[in-house]
């Protein structure tokens, strides 16, 4: 059991939890580039979708949430995976 643990209240514990439409339209964004710049085999993490300054703390943590406690994914993953895993959302 979790004790003083607060969830955003759009979180969902599903594996298809719903992430707001600009986060996603992002990760797409940013999935594609990555892949037309270095392969299909490339990398991202959950960084590569914010700037280098924490400018917007919300959006960062629901990326977090989805990317480490929904889908339980390592730090770097496939592109392509994090592709699939978006558009299925």
């Amino acid at each position: 059991m979790l004790v003083g643990v607060c969830w955003p209240a759009n979180h969902s514990s599903g594996r298809n939890a719903a992430m707001r439409d600009s986060l996603k339209q992002k990760i797409i964004q940013v999935c594609h580039q990555k892949i037309a710049q270095k392969g299909e085999t490339v990398g991202v993490s959950f960084y590569a979708f914010f700037a280098n300054r924490n400018d917007d703390p919300e959006l960062l943590m629901e990326a977090a949430t989805w990317w480490i406690q929904i889908q339980r994914l390592d730090h770097f993953e496939k592109a392509r995976k994090i592709l699939q895993l978006v558009e299925q959302a």
